[in-house]
């Protein structure tokens, strides 16, 4: 029998609220990824006012095909929306599924946000959905992202090579990182101790 996904959740945590992403969060979304002008930026593909229409419906469809769980990340102390994360490559048959397009507004980076998010998106899939496997994929070229994987406690894997296509044209090698799950209580105690820094 074909296992089915469980409803999409808001995760809550102390400083931030990782909800469901809708089509009415498009003109936030850009507001958020005006920070820094983010959808300018060649490591990575991230919606700009052009681009936040189809950025939105492919995440949906994902939904819709349950291998995919979209997120906006909100300040609870504001309630704004300061940047987008989700689970992809959703496997339930293997138990293993991806973290990925997270990216925040620039002044929002290295603030503590992004360890929440991932340690409210780590507890999901590792305690409810009973993961085995996390991964986190990115750009060979970006070295903000390579480290920030690092800083959560993944492991690198290797260099996946010419692994997809970016919208100018070049060929991208990626990085793969993963957290499995005997390694989950590890890395939860620890990204609770820099959340309580």
């Amino acid at each position: 029998m074909k296992q089915t996904l469980p409803q999409q959740p808001t995760l809550v945590g102390t400083t931030v609220e990782l909800r469901p992403l809708q089509k009415e969060h498009a003109a936030q979304l850009v507001q958020a990824a005006t920070d820094g002008e983010l959808w300018n930026m060649k490591v990575t593909v991230i919606p700009g006012p052009d681009t936040v229409g189809p950025y939105i419906a492919t995440a949906l469809e994902g939904r819709a095909n349950e291998t995919v769980m979209p997120f906006v990340i909100v300040r609870r102390d504001t309630g704004q929306i300061v940047g987008s994360t989700r689970f992809w490559k959703i496997d339930l048959a293997n138990r293993k599924m991806e973290i990925g397009h997270t990216w925040l507004g620039s002044s929002i980076q290295r603030s503590g946000i992004n360890t929440e998010a991932k340690l409210l998106l780590l507890t999901y899939a590792f305690e409810e959905l009973q993961a085995i496997r996390v991964q986190f994929t990115t750009d060979e070229l970006n070295e903000k992202s390579r480290a920030a994987i690092l800083r959560i406690g993944a492991k690198q894997e290797g260099i996946v090579r010419n692994e997809r296509i970016m919208p100018d044209g070049r060929k991208r090698n990626s990085v793969r990182f993963s957290i499995i799950d005997s390694e989950w209580d590890e890395v939860k105690a620890m990204l609770q101790q820099k959340m309580a820094r």
